[in-house]
């Protein structure tokens, strides 16, 4: 059985909310997607172009006044039942997660531990950063989009990214605790 390529799916969907160009799909998925799936301009075009082919979605070239002529995509009705399917098809398995942080932990017995701590320490500040840019993302929805029909379901996705991160900093802190007991926390 040959795998599904979500990407196709995720450029689909990001079609039904305005995103015409791959420029403005790109800028879509670096705001709202990235934060749980990445796609680069070298999958975007591509995929676009298969996407035409299979009849998923259209192209129309747009002149602009103030620069070159651009292409513009439109999902079909084809492509529409095809995201329609996709959605209501049951994930086959939780994806694994990569993180290097949890690798070197996995052999940190081989290192100082005052190394593990500070680079546990850095993966939670880099984490608080996230969840920043979580908070930020969900004031925009929620003062700027919140009119938008796909609103609810972006802050849905958010929720979970915000979640996961604040389970993520409450960890590094326990284990950093547990790493050395008697250490002060606070600096």
């Amino acid at each position: 059985m040959k795998k599904d390529n979500h990407t196709k799916y995720a450029i689909l969907g990001l079609l039904t909310t305005d995103c015409r160009s791959g420029y403005a799909i790109k800028q879509m998925c670096d705001r709202s997607l990235n934060h749980f799936w990445k796609i680069s301009y070298g999958q975007i075009y591509p995929m676009l172009k298969q996407l035409v082919t299979d009849e998923l979605a259209t192209v129309r070239d747009t002149t602009q006044d103030d620069g070159p002529d651009k292409k513009e995509y439109f999902i079909t009705a084809k492509g529409e039942a095809a995201l329609q399917e996709w959605l209501q098809t049951p994930i086959d398995k939780i994806p694994a997660e990569r993180n290097a942080v949890l690798l070197k932990l996995f052999f940190s017995r081989h290192q100082d531990a005052d190394a593990t701590i500070r680079q546990l320490e850095d993966y939670q500040q880099k984490l608080e950063e996230r969840y920043s840019t979580y908070e930020v993302i969900e004031e925009m929805i929620a003062s700027h989009m919140h009119n938008k029909q796909d609103a609810p379901y972006w802050l849905f996705t958010l929720d979970y990214g915000k979640r996961l991160t604040k389970a993520a900093i409450d960890w590094c802190t326990d284990t950093i605790d547990q790493i050395n007991p008697g250490r002060d926390n606070d600096g």
